[in-house]
């Protein structure tokens, strides 16, 4: 199992975020920040648990690379955002390997990068 301390450090992660002109540009848009407002962050935070658990959690996951929608819930624009959207951004940005399951730290960290995100992008 993967230890917690090996994957990215959130500070260093989000520095390096705000260096890509892709990831960079990734707003809400007003239906994702009045859905956030109305539902609250922990709410929007368990779909986003359940979108990894669903989309990227296993060990070759269907679609990979494609299985994230750009738009149409405020946890998918925030994967794009913070290249938590497929196995190969999870490799490159955050130092998880692909061709295993996510173990449930990785999930969690995964989820703490969403919030992160969230809180500082209204």
């Amino acid at each position: 199992m993967r230890n917690v301390s090996r994957m990215r450090n959130l500070d260093d992660l989000f520095s390096a975020l705000g260096e890509s002109r892709f990831r960079s540009r990734f707003r809400l848009g007003r239906k994702d920040r009045t859905y956030l407002a109305e539902k609250t962050l922990p709410v929007v935070l368990d779909h986003g648990r359940r979108f990894v658990r669903e989309r990227l959690a296993a060990e070759e996951p269907k679609n990979d690379g494609r299985q994230t929608p750009m738009r149409g819930h405020p946890i998918f624009v925030a994967q794009h955002a913070t290249a938590t959207c497929c196995r190969g951004c999870l490799e490159k940005w955050h130092r998880i390997p692909r061709g295993r399951e996510l173990s449930d730290e990785e999930i969690e960290y995964v989820v703490a990068v969403l919030s992160r995100w969230l809180e500082e992008h209204p």
